[in-house]
């Protein structure tokens, strides 16, 4: 192992995950007030999981031995602000791996329900009313992903017993795969027109920010679904409400901005919306597969090895 310290800050207690390597001293530290040891002994640090933004990071600027940053989280934006106060040569890892399942599992269940009614029939039942009539099959839609990483992929797997007329494919820059073309992100114009539904799961940058907005909301046909599973602010909200108010276009949402979407705002009752409260990832599935994910990363770890799914290594001031 290269670094002199061997403390690991946890968000689970270690006697919980299967497989960790020993010689390592394990802390158990899920986002609370008080630090289970000093941070600047933590050598490999998992970040709490689905916590404010202002947890997570609170203790890099202390973590001065740090050599290691495992997110929990496919996006790492909620880490992003704190980057800078970390020594230069921290590697930054994500959970690829652990969400692609669930989140794809929420996508599919987001477009059924909409196209098929379904939140009106949750209400018909409620009201004792029957509800029957002709709705929107997913068979021989076309569908647009854009933001085709691992997740994308997986939501093409779950979309492919369905009998999609097309699936098409937007990522940051073009490239083959096995399923077909992917798209740059400058195609998006030429693209948009031609879906019955669109989904957003994108990680959120400097440069997706707003991705989803007025021009790009109109660009889709009428009728069209917009799902965004991605992160609410990759969507203008603004932009998509008054689409939505127009009723040009319908949506089904895992995550808005702001989030959580307070009591009162307009998206909860705009029309033709369904929305989900960012539980893509929260499913049975999370926590083993986050343990599997900490057990392999700290065996490489341990072993000096080469880690996965590293995403960055920072460039802060050098250690002295």
């Amino acid at each position: 192992m290269t670094s002199e310290t061997s403390d690991v800050w946890l968000p689970f207690p270690a006697d919980e995950i299967e497989g960790l390597p020993e010689g390592l001293d394990y802390r158990l530290w899920d986002g609370g007030p008080d630090y289970p040891a000093d941070p600047a002994d933590c050598a490999f640090y998992a970040v709490p999981y689905m916590k404010k933004v202002e947890v997570g990071i609170r203790p890099f600027a202390e973590m001065t031995s740090v050599r290691v940053v495992q997110t929990l989280s496919a996006g790492i934006d909620h880490v992003a602000p704190g980057l800078g106060t970390l020594p230069a040569g921290v590697r930054l890892c994500n959970a690829k791996s652990v969400h692609e399942a669930s989140t794809a599992e929420l996508t599919l269940a987001l477009i059924l329900a909409s196209l098929r009614g379904i939140p009106g029939f949750v209400q018909g039942q409620e009201r004792e009313e029957w509800r029957s009539g002709f709705y929107p099959a997913l068979a021989d839609k076309s569908v647009l992903i854009v933001g085709y990483g691992s997740i994308g992929a997986a939501v093409e797997d779950r979309l492919a017993p369905f009998e999609c007329a097309r699936v098409a494919r937007v990522a940051r820059s073009a490239r083959t795969t096995e399923r077909g073309p992917v798209h740059a992100l400058t195609d998006l114009p030429a693209l948009l027109p031609e879906a019955d539904v669109v989904i957003l799961s994108t990680p959120l940058t400097e440069q997706t920010k707003g991705l989803a907005g007025a021009e790009f909301l109109a660009r889709m046909k009428d009728g069209a679904l917009f799902v965004n599973v991605a992160r609410g602010a990759v969507a203008d909200t603004g932009a998509l409400l008054a689409e939505l108010e127009s009723g040009r276009i319908r949506a089904a949402l895992d995550v808005t901005d702001p989030e959580p979407l307070p009591a009162g705002h307009p998206l909860w009752h705009a029309p033709g919306v369904l929305i989900s409260p960012h539980v893509g990832g929260s499913t049975s599935a999370f926590l083993p597969r986050a343990k599997r994910l900490l057990a392999a990363q700290l065996t490489r770890f341990a072993a000096g090895e080469e880690l996965r799914n590293v995403v960055l290594t920072t460039e802060g001031a050098p250690r002295t």
